[in-house]
């Protein structure tokens, strides 16, 4: 198969072309590289493809600049993660802003069974510095296969991380930036020592820099490559409660370390608590209750179904991946199926009125 690298990044410098843009061209022309060879005529046929962005698409500019990004890469030993690879975070996949290209250092696997990230102000206190520590530590003794993302930030994140690298644990960082710098530079030695069992994880190219509305934007990706998002400290704003939004809009689960009520990095987590927000966490079971990740299930002889239950042809295909794999997440199983996670929740709530599946803690479901 012929690389595709130049016109995969050359999709990304396309101005005017975003996440949505380039998912719908990919899935009209089928082929990285065709989109740029196409003739205009065939590229005005598909839906919100204005004249003006075919113009963009022709300019030489894009691949000039594609080129270079090419070069960065491949001198540095990046690894380009396209939505449509397999080694692409899959979690990410049904979320409809994903980015449809990621650069990564490192080669950690990015779709491990059980994936959390840990978020938080970055004016930790003591009470949040220790709390991280702990937390990681009694996770790494219960869950070693477990992968811990964050952002590198000030404060909780980089507590997170080192916590993480302190037990063993792979550990992935996900950036506002390019990977032609660490930010904040005092941070270098951890970004480093991450690469080791872990990653650094950007979709920003090389030179991009870390402005404020790239954090933003990291955060979705924070939260959609994880089974869940712990928020351990925030005042009454912050980019973990933004992020703590996304992960509720991705059906992802939430919690938060509740604190004093006048305690000002405890406000926001308290909030998110008392809003329905995010469940209470105090300590790792509670985290491993709500995800139905205290036992691993213990697979048996498949129980037949009732032979009077009529399923549809969606709710077959559910309740099939539900009898041979065991209890899944919800967004596992939206990835195993390729089913958008609204569409299988409706499924989901019609075999539950059948009595075929029965929903658990933390967004599992199982067979009956």
């Amino acid at each position: 198969m012929p690389d595709k690298s130049l016109y995969r990044i050359a999709l990304t410098q396309i101005k005017g072309v975003g996440v949505m843009h380039a998912r719908n061209l990919m899935e009209v022309v089928g082929d990285e590289e065709a989109i740029f060879r196409e003739e205009a005529r065939t590229l005005e046929f598909i839906p919100r493809i204005t004249r003006r962005l075919i113009q963009e698409i022709r300019n030489p500019e894009v691949l000039r600049l594609a080129e270079k990004e090419l070069e960065f890469v491949t001198k540095n030993n990046l690894r380009l993660l396209f939505y449509t690879d397999d080694d692409y975070p899959q979690r990410l996949t049904p979320c409809v802003d994903a980015p449809i290209l990621l650069y990564a250092r490192g080669k950690v696997d990015f779709n491990r069974e059980k994936v959390i990230a840990i978020v938080g102000t970055r004016n930790e206190t003591r009470y949040g510095q220790d709390f991280c520590r702990t937390f990681v530590r009694d996770l790494a003794a219960q869950l070693p296969g477990i992968q811990i993302v964050s952002g590198l930030a000030y404060g909780i994140d980089v507590h997170a991380h080192r916590a993480a690298l302190q037990n063993g644990l792979s550990t992935v960082g996900v950036l506002g930036h390019g990977l032609d710098r660490i930010y904040p530079s005092m941070h270098r030695q951890t970004a480093i020592d991450m690469l080791q069992q872990g990653a650094l994880l950007t979709e920003f190219p090389s030179g991009t820099n870390p402005d404020r509305h790239n954090f933003v934007k990291r955060n979705r990706i924070v939260a959609g490559m994880s089974d869940a998002v712990i928020v351990v400290e925030s005042g009454e704003k912050g980019g973990s409660l933004t992020t703590a939004d996304i992960a509720n809009s991705y059906f992802r689960e939430v919690f938060a370390l509740p604190g004093r009520i006048h305690d000002k990095m405890s406000s926001g987590c308290n909030r998110l608590i008392s809003d329905n927000k995010a469940l209470l966490l105090q300590e790792v079971d509670d985290l491993l209750k709500h995800m139905g990740w205290m036992e691993e299930k213990k697979k048996g002889i498949p129980k037949q179904r009732d032979l009077f239950v009529e399923l549809s042809e969606s709710e077959e295909k559910v309740y099939q991946v539900l009898l041979h794999s065991g209890a899944m997440q919800v967004n596992a199983l939206a990835i195993a199926l390729n089913m958008p996670v609204t569409e299988l929740f409706m499924t989901l709530l019609e075999l539950e009125m059948k009595n075929v599946v029965a929903s658990l803690p933390g967004g599992m479901f199982k067979t009956v």
